[in-house]
C-alpha cells in the first residue's frame, strides 16, 4: 500500500515560480521553519517566499488578533500560506490566530493524514493510514461567548448546511480522488439532534452520490473509542470542527507523535499549510524541536502548487531519514534509532537522502498529472415556509421554579402562554423534581396558544409586560416552524 496523503492541486505549476506567504511563528516556530524551507529549497522548490509578521509579537503590540492588515495583502496575493506555529495569548481577549485566519480567508476544509512509520517510530497500530477531514470554520469554534448570569457562561455551537454540504463533499471528493474505500462521520447527533443531526443527514445525503465508496457513522464517542483500539479499520473520517480537532490529534499520536503530522487548510481562494501541534515556547531556541510536522505540511503545500515532483522528492528522503534512524529527541528509542539529532542536523540528514527512496518504508507515490481537487461550491435551495410559534426567554432568577412561574404568567395575555422552564436545559417547571440541582439562569418557554398566530411586536409586548414586572430576562430565541416541522428543541425530560 503506498502512503499518499496528498492534496490534490488547485493551482498546477510545473516549472513556473509561484509566490508563498511565509510566517516563521512563535517558539519552535522559526527554528523549523528555517529547517524546512532549507529542505524545500534544497529539493528544488520552486517558491518565492514573502515574510509576514504574525503571532505573539502582533498580540503584545496591541492588536487582539494576531496579525496585522497588510498581512491580509500578502495571503490575497499568493493565495498560499506557509505557516510556523504561533503562540496566542491566554485571556485577555485575545483570539486564536488559527481560526481568525481560517475563517476570513474561508479555509472550510482541515486535511490531516495520520500514517503509521512502524518499527522506526513507536505504535500500537503498525498498519495506522487514516485521513481525517475536519470542518474548519463553524461549530463552537465561532468563539461566540456570552457571561449571562453570576453562574452561567454560554457557548453558541453554529451549524450550517452550506458548511455541513461542502466538508462533507470535499471529503468523498478526496477519498475518490486518493483511492480511498470508506468515508466514516463521526457526530454525536444522539444528544444534539438539530446540529449534529443536520451533518449527519447531509452525510447520508451526500454519501448517496458516490455508490463506489464505503459509508459509516458512529457515535463521536464510541467512535473515538474505536479510532484508539483499532485505527485500521478507519480510512477517511470527516467531522465537524471540535470533533475533529480533537480526534486528528489523537490519530496523530496513536500514529507515533503528533510532531510528525502536518495539514492542509483548503479554501476556495486560498489555502495554508501546517505542523498541527503547537508553538511548544519550552522548547524554544533550543534546537530541539523535530521539523517533521511542518515539513509534511509542505508536502502537501507542493503537491497543491503543482509541485508533485518535489514533494514526493523531500517525502521519500524524509521517510529514508526516519528509515535510518535519524531521530530527533521526541522520536528517539534505543535499540531503533541509530543518532539523536537537533533541528538544523535533521534538515541536513533529509537533504542528504534527496534521490533515495525507503528500503522498509512504503514509498510516498504522488500523482503528477491528475486533475485538480474541486472546491465545492453551494446553492441555495428554496426557503422553507418559517412561522412564528413562540420564544425562550432566559432569566436570571435566584429561587424555585416554583416561585418563577407566577411572575411569567403574570406577562400572559391571549396570544402567549407559559409553556415549560427549564435549568441547564432540564424541565423543572411544571412538575420538576426536587432532586434537580438549578443555577440562576432559566429558560421560560412561550408557546403561542391554539389558533393564534404570532408576531414580532407581540413578543416585543411580551418582554415590555415583564421588565415592568422586574422580570431580569437576559436573551431571547424565537421559536419558528420550518415547513411545519418545529425549528427548537424539547427540553430534557419534556
Amino acid at each position: 500500500m503506498n502512503v499518499k496523503v496528498n492534496v490534490k492541486p488547485a493551482v498546477r505549476s510545473s516549472t513556473t515560480t509561484v509566490p508563498v506567504t511565509v510566517a516563521y511563528g512563535d517558539g519552535i516556530g522559526p527554528e523549523i521553519m528555517t529547517a524546512c524551507l532549507k529542505i524545500l529549497t534544497a529539493a528544488g522548490a520552486r517558491i518565492a517566499t514573502e515574510e509576514i509578521a504574525i503571532g505573539e509579537t502582533v498580540y503584545l503590540k496591541g492588536n487582539t488578533a494576531g496579525i496585522a492588515p497588510e498581512a491580509w495583502d500578502s495571503l490575497r496575493r499568493t493565495k498560499v500560506f506557509y505557516k510556523a506555529p504561533i503562540t496566542t495569548p491566554q485571556g485577555g481577549g485575545f483570539k486564536s490566530l488559527n481560526v481568525t485566519v481560517r475563517k476570513t480567508l474561508g479555509l472550510f476544509a482541515n486535511v490531516r493524514p495520520c500514517v503509521a512509520l512502524d518499527p522506526f517510530v513507536k505504535t500500537k497500530h503498525p498498519g495506522m493510514n487514516v485521513v481525517i477531514v475536519r470542518e474548519n470554520e463553524e461549530d463552537l469554534y465561532a468563539g461566540i461567548e456570552h457571561r449571562q448570569t453570576d453562574e452561567v457562561y454560554q457557548c453558541l455551537k453554529l451549524i450550517t448546511r452550506p458548511g455541513c454540504e461542502k466538508i462533507v463533499r470535499y471529503a468523498f471528493d478526496y477519498a475518490k480522488a486518493n483511492r480511498r474505500k470508506k468515508v466514516t462521520c463521526f457526530t454525536k447527533d444522539n444528544i444534539m439532534k438539530m446540529t449534529d443531526g443536520l451533518f449527519h443527514k447531509v452525510f447520508d445525503e451526500i454519501g448517496a452520490e458516490y455508490p463506489t465508496i464505503e459509508k459509516e457513522h458512529w457515535i463521536v464517542d464510541i467512535g473515538a473509542a474505536k479510532l484508539a483500539a483499532n485505527p485500521t479499520q478507519f480510512d477517511v473520517i470527516v467531522m465537524p470542527n471540535l470533533y475533529g480537532d480533537i480526534l486528528s490529534d489523537v490519530a496523530a499520536e496513536i500514529a507515533g507523535s503528533v510532531g510528525l503530522a502536518g495539514s492542509a487548510n483548503i479554501g476556495e481562494h486560498v489555502a495554508m499549510f501546517e505542523a498541527i501541534h503547537g508553538s511548544a515556547p519550552r522548547r524554544a531556541g533550543q534546537d530541539l524541536a523535530n521539523p517533521s510536522g511542518l515539513l509534511m505540511g509542505g508536502v502537501m503545500m507542493l503537491v497543491h502548487i503543482g509541485q508533485a515532483d518535489v514533494a514526493e522528492a523531500v517525502h521519500n528522503a524524509w521517510l529514508k531519514t526516519i528509515e535510518d534512524g535519524i531521530h530527533t529527541y521526541d522520536i528517539f528509542a534505543e535499540g531503533v534509532s541509530t543518532q539523536k539529532v537537533g533541528s538544523q542536523a535533521f534538515a541536513d540528514a533529509v537533504i542528504g537522502r534527496l534521490g533515495q527512496k525507503p528500503a522498509k518504508l512504503n514509498p510516498a507515490v504522488y500523482d503528477k498529472s491528475g486533475k485538480p481537487l474541486a472546491v465545492p461550491g453551494y446553492t441555495r435551495r428554496t426557503p422553507a415556509q418559517k412561522d412564528l410559534v413562540g420564544v425562550d426567554v432566559f432569566v436570571n432568577f435566584v429561587g424555585e421554579a416554583d416561585d418563577l412561574a407566577p411572575k411569567l404568567q403574570a406577562a400572559q395575555n391571549g396570544a402567549f402562554e407559559l409553556a415549560m422552564i427549564t435549568n441547564r436545559g432540564v424541565k423543572v417547571w411544571p412538575h420538576g423534581l426536587p432532586e434537580t440541582f438549578c443555577t440562576d439562569h432559566w429558560r421560560c418557554r412561550f408557546l403561542a396558544k391554539p389558533g393564534k398566530q404570532l408576531n414580532k411586536a407581540m413578543i416585543a409586548g411580551l418582554l415590555a409586560r415583564l421588565a415592568a414586572d422586574g422580570v431580569d430576562f437576559v436573551k431571547t430565541e424565537h421559536l419558528f416552524t420550518f415547513d411545519g416541522e418545529p425549528g427548537y428543541s424539547l427540553g430534557q425530560g419534556q
